[in-house]
């Protein structure tokens, strides 16, 4: 099935692909026979995206107007009904574009298992379409698409209620469909017979080559017979494969001279062949070529910054590749999409590429992934290319301070060090836990088997959490890690954040202890024999508790619960003050609180800490596990107790902050 018909005008945006515009149409308007769920697959750069795109076009009704509908053959064309939901996951993990979904419908659920009850028992069914399955995951090494396949598509897959169409890497095409009912699932391979698109090829080079579309004047441009030659070889030659037809037009149209219009010598039949074959015809080599896109195939996110292009690629080459670089972009250049960022606001004083500050930057990322597939499959070791990698980013942090260091190489440097094996040697550093995107961070630390994971980064990674959930600025993400550490006895990681990195934090934590079941908190102050008197905490602890004082017993609290005790802490210092008799501890009058500077409000799941003389909030805190008390001490120490211990925060008199 060729996917074309002579009658009917083609889809404007995917020039062809009938077959497969047909059974999505007979999908979106649940025709008789149709399967409720559709998978679309091939292999990379077969135009599964480009599909999708122009199947959403017909179904969302702003973009359905600009269409010409009533000249494309009606089989093709989906009945009018509300637009899909389409959570995008580009880029975002597999929690997150459920959450979205979630969000999209407004369901109510706060666990996975509720959404999925919810979507089961809607009155109506609903439409989901996700494309880009490949793209999803902050980390490229964390393996986020197969985790979206498995722990989001799969359980909608099997609902009932959802319709749902995804576009997935072939590799997990055949798992999704995997246990379901038969006639519930139709997989569209676009490499297949069925649905293969040779037609929709040659229309695509013809109109590529087309000035009228963009292409440089040229013999073969400009003159229709040899452009529709041209056009045929190149979509005969290229297969199944769209990409490998948008590369041999790049490439011819970039470096046009001495091309040969006759000879299909050098038109590729694939990717890999569109990069030999353009490095020999510029006079390179193709090895040359593959260094020089190299750091881009191994690259995060949205690619690298245009001046760390010619570091990384030495590195990776283990040579010097600047003037390679400097006289090669017309040999790189069919397959790199610059693209225009905006300079970054959050991070201040951010002193990297102060250069480009001012109007952004210029990041460089290869046309398609399956360009990238190539270039790594073609590397003698990857985990040795991206050590390389990691080395040349942190070589390039200025004296080692993260806070200085370009944003791809603060936040992304894990991503690479997690492909070369070498992320917890990473994990030592506060200052790039503080610095570095917690989202990207937290997903490759997610990635490392926990036994192989220092004490720092496991306090990071509990940590976590609250940074993503919070979308925590620098300074509140280092009050937050500052405190876990307290937390979880490292010491020395909490000064570091409070000396090392010229912040200033809206709270110190002064001590912390590993106690749950603490049920109530009160500050005072026991009086000295020498009229000086010892800040003190007083907690309220399960009988039993060691060290700590039953009620009822001498000198012990009365009007406390029974089956409770009684342990003392110094305020300040948190040394426990075993004997203690807690009738002596004074607790503050009510005149001395309302005095105080600082007061002290309390809700379900925060605390806020504002300052009394204009009402402004000088602290919130947060918890990933619920508050049971809190107390403040009129001098602006703040006692709190969550389930999982109690702990002490001397807090500042400005600044706003969250904390753990």
């Amino acid at each position: 099935m060729t996917g074309s018909t002579e009658d009917y005008a083609p889809h404007p945006h995917i020039g062809g692909r009938t077959a497969a515009l047909r059974a999505l149409a007979a999908w979106r308007g649940a025709a008789p026979g149709a399967p409720r769920v559709v998978v679309v697959t091939g292999g990379s750069g077969s135009g599964r995206s480009r599909l999708l795109t122009g199947f959403l076009m017909l179904c969302e009704p702003g973009y359905r107007k600009l269409l010409p509908l009533d000249e494309m053959d009606p089989s093709t064309v989906p009945p009018e009904l509300p637009a899909p939901a389409v959570p995008a996951p580009e880029g975002l993990t597999a929690a997150q574009v459920l959450w979205l979904l979630a969000e999209h419908y407004e369901l109510n659920a706060t666990t996975t298992e509720g959404v999925y009850a919810e979507l089961a028992a809607l009155d109506e069914p609903v439409t989901v379409v996700v494309p880009d399955v490949d793209r999803a995951g902050p980390v490229r090494a964390a393996g986020e698409p197969a985790r979206l396949v498995r722990e989001v598509l799969a359980p909608l897959a099997t609902t009932e209620t959802v319709r749902l169409l995804a576009e997935v890497p072939r590799p997990l095409a055949a798992e999704m469909a995997e246990g379901l009912p038969s006639g519930t699932v139709r997989i569209i391979d676009l490499d297949e017979p069925e649905w293969a698109d040779p037609e929709g090829l040659l229309r695509h080079a013809q109109a590529a080559l087309s000035p009228e579309f963009g292409a440089p004047e040229l013999p073969f441009t400009v003159d229709p017979a040899a452009r529709l030659a041209l056009g045929a070889a190149i979509g005969r030659r290229a297969g199944t494969s769209p990409l490998v037809v948008q590369l041999a037009v790049n490439c011819l149209l970039m470096a046009p001279e001495g091309f040969d219009p006759a000879d299909e010598r050098f038109l590729p039949t694939s990717v890999g062949e569109a990069l030999d074959l353009h490095a020999r015809r510029l006079g390179s080599d193709s090895q040359t070529l593959r260094f020089l896109l190299a750091p881009l195939a191994l690259a995060e996110a949205d690619g690298i910054p245009i001046h760390l292009w010619a570091r990384l690629a030495s590195a990776v080459a283990g040579q010097d590749m600047s003037q390679a670089i400097a006289g090669g972009m017309l040999l790189a250049a069919p397959f790199v999409q610059p693209e225009e960022q905006e300079a970054e606001q959050e991070q201040a004083g951010d002193a990297a590429d102060s250069k480009q500050a001012d109007g952004g930057r210029t990041l460089l990322r290869l046309l398609h992934p399956a360009l990238a597939d190539e270039i790594r499959a073609g590397l003698p070791n990857v985990a040795a290319a991206q050590t390389q990698i990691a080395m040349a980013l942190l070589e390039a942090v200025p004296e080692q301070d993260w806070s200085k260091a370009d944003p791809y190489v603060r936040d992304h440097i894990a991503g690479h060090t997690l492909e070369a094996g070498l992320l917890p040697q990473l994990l030592t550093d506060p200052g790039l836990f503080v610095h570095a995107d917690p989202v990207s961070l937290r997903a490759a630390v997610e990635v490392v088997p926990t036994e192989e994971l220092g004490a720092p980064a496991r306090t990071y990674l509990r940590t976590a959490p609250l940074l993503t959930r919070t979308q925590a600025p620098v300074t509140l993400r280092a009050a937050l890690l500052e405190t876990a550490f307290v937390e979880d006895g490292l010491p020395e990681y909490a000064e570091a954040i409070r000396r090392r990195l010229g912040l200033e934090l809206p709270w110190q934590t002064l001590w912390s202890l590993s106690l749950p079941g603490v049920s109530a908190v009160t500050v005072g102050s026991l009086p000295g024999p020498d009229g000086a008197a010892t800040p003190v905490a007083v907690l309220v602890v399960p009988a039993g508790t060691p060290g700590a004082r039953p009620v009822g017993a001498p000198g012990g609290e009365s009007g406390r619960e029974s089956g409770s005790a009684v342990l003392i802490h110094g305020l300040v210092q948190g040394d426990h003050l075993g004997d203690t008799d807690p009738g002596q501890i004074l607790r503050p009058s009510e005149e001395e609180h309302a005095a105080a500077p600082l007061g002290l409000s309390r809700g379900a799941d925060y605390l806020r800490v504002w300052d009394r003389a204009d009402q402004a909030v000088v602290a919130a805190l947060i918890s990933d596990t619920p508050f049971t008390a809190a107390d403040l001490s009129p001098d602006g120490i703040l006692l709190l107790a969550t389930e999982r211990g109690a702990k002490a925060l001397r807090i500042r008199g400005a600044g706003a902050g969250i904390a753990s």
